[in-house]
């Protein structure tokens, strides 16, 4: 009997622990994840966003990771990628959230370059559930004035520089070419406010949405990452916000000297004084993070 006894403890002792290891430490289930993937990739690539998925799990056991496949298809979700209306993706996006029974009671998010600013206007434009803490890395939240580089012989990419280099903001480009609908240009600042279709409008460059704010403001954290050596994002600090001034290319702005921060058009100011956001700048260049740092400077602080 006694050792009947002692075997059922050792039991109980195994059932707990394994139960508490998929919880966190309020005892309630991890919250889940969401994963918004960069330009020229997809959803589920092993060695990319498949492996991303399969670290956070890893590390914070019991959790739920739901990476973004927008289209219907991976050959669809990398298309997306390059040619679309981003605000139907960001709609996509919201639609996939909501109709997520694991994602109900909210989540947080990931966001790999393009992917950043995109889970951002998510945050901004679909408050249910609510997106708890926001990582962005290597986003470009104030634009780009440089079309991103063709990795080999990409014939969707090389196809997106000839359009831009045709006219980021022509009607025909702004409303089919991704890249094109976060470019912004310093020496045309009113024309890119006047035809920007995404940016312009998730930054509250014309017209301001008191919505926009106010959901932003519902951010626990926002983590901003930066690459110290990025040649993809043009210029990097608009990874934390940051870009150049107005008609001079060769001076850029902190986040905290731009208008959209000094005017707090989207809440941003007011989350840096509460301290929800924060910086993280790493040595290398466009979404070159080691393992380490994503472990233990991402997933172990805003994931856990």
């Amino acid at each position: 009997m006694t050792t009947f006894c002692s075997t059922l403890l050792i039991f109980l002792i195994f059932l707990a622990t394994s139960l508490a290891s998929i919880q966190n430490g309020n005892g309630t289930k991890q919250v889940p994840v969401v994963i918004w993937h960069g330009m020229g990739d997809c959803c589920c690539n092993p060695l990319s966003m498949g492996s991303v998925k399969k670290m956070i799990e890893q590390e914070v056991p019991g959790v739920y990771v739901h990476s973004l496949e927008l289209g219907g298809s991976i050959t669809k979700d990398i298309e997306h990628g390059f040619f679309a209306n981003v605000n139907e993706l960001v709609y996509m996006a919201c639609i996939k959230i909501q109709k997520d029974p694991e994602l109900k009671n909210g989540y947080n998010a990931m966001g790999f370059s393009q992917g950043a600013q995109f889970l951002r206007a998510v945050a901004q434009r679909c408050p249910n559930p609510p997106m708890k803490n926001l990582v962005s890395i290597g986003g470009q939240h104030q634009g780009v004035f440089g079309a991103p580089y063709c990795i080999g012989d990409n014939v969707m990419c090389n196809s997106m520089r000839r359009l831009i280099d045709m006219g980021a903001y022509l009607p025909f480009v702004q409303k089919r070419v991704v890249q094109a609908q976060y470019w912004h240009d310093p020496n045309q600042p009113e024309e890119y406010k006047k035809r920007s279709i995404f940016l312009a409008d998730i930054n509250n460059e014309n017209e301001k949405n008191p919505v926009y704010k106010r959901n932003l403001l519902n951010l626990k954290n926002l983590l901003l990452v930066k690459f110290n050596q990025d040649h993809m994002v043009v210029p990097k600090e608009s990874s934390w916000f940051g870009f150049y001034k107005d008609g001079d290319i060769d001076t850029i702005l902190p986040m905290n000297e731009t208008d959209l921060y000094i005017e707090d058009r989207i809440g941003l100011k007011k989350l840096y004084e509460s301290g929800r956001v924060q910086f993280l700048a790493v040595d290398g260049d466009h979404l070159q993070i080691p393992r380490e740092v994503l472990v233990n400077d991402i997933i172990k602080k805003y994931f856990m």
